[in-house]
């Protein structure tokens, strides 16, 4: 894999003005996922995800500055789909437990979706600084939204107020990530069901959440 940084001289791409546009862009950032999961870092190149979007060569810079361009594209439509699927529906806003239960199986959820190219990513970013900071980014999505619900629950006295919110949405974000890596990788995958509910148990526990199973 190149290094992100670089790129070609070409002006930087504007987002696209017409749905025309909008698809063909749509079209290289699905063929370059797809080569990705699929056949992983050789296949993806700017020549090999135009041949697969069904366009031409010099299409690809219509619309991405360089392949590394278009990784960070990927990638940040991937966290996004992550977060959204992850997300718990408003009215389960006042059942402290059942929405970390529900926030944890939306993550393993989008984990497994994604995992391809996240573990793609994950091995690039060992030597490559700018993917290092994408991931970073992704995590401190996750980061910030888990200190928020902390704080809330500190605040109606449903928590421990002693914990730094920050830090102990770093340090249970890091178990439900690592969890991810897990249960994807066995032979004999555990029971997902299973795994949420005790996952969600000890995140309770930890934060000391007042009226939980």
């Amino acid at each position: 894999m190149e290094t992100m940084g670089r790129s070609r001289t070409n002006p930087a791409p504007t987002a696209p003005a017409t749905a025309r546009g909008r698809r063909t862009r749509d079209a290289l950032l699905g063929a370059g996922r797809e080569l990705l999961e699929t056949r992983g870092w050789a296949a993806f190149t700017p020549e090999q995800v135009a041949q697969a979007a069904g366009v031409s060569y010099g299409t690809f810079y219509t619309y991405f500055e360089s392949k590394d361009d278009l990784l960070r594209a990927i990638v940040r439509a991937v966290a996004e789909e992550m977060f959204t699927e992850s997300l718990v529906a408003p009215d389960t806003a006042d059942e402290p437990y059942v929405r970390i239960v529900e926030s944890n199986r939306g993550y393993l959820r989008a984990w497994r979706n994604a995992s391809r190219v996240l573990r793609l990513v994950e091995q690039g970013a060992d030597s490559d600084d700018a993917l290092r900071r994408m991931l970073l980014e992704v995590r401190e999505r996750y980061v910030h939204r888990g200190a928020e619900g902390l704080r809330r629950l500190q605040e109606a006295g449903l928590a421990d107020r002693d914990l730094d919110p920050r830090l102990t949405a770093i340090v249970l974000g890091a178990m439900v990530e690592q969890m991810a890596h897990v249960i994807y990788s066995l032979r004999e995958p555990l029971d997902e069901d299973e795994v949420v509910n005790h996952m969600s148990r000890l995140w309770a526990s930890a934060i000391g959440l007042r009226e939980h199973p």
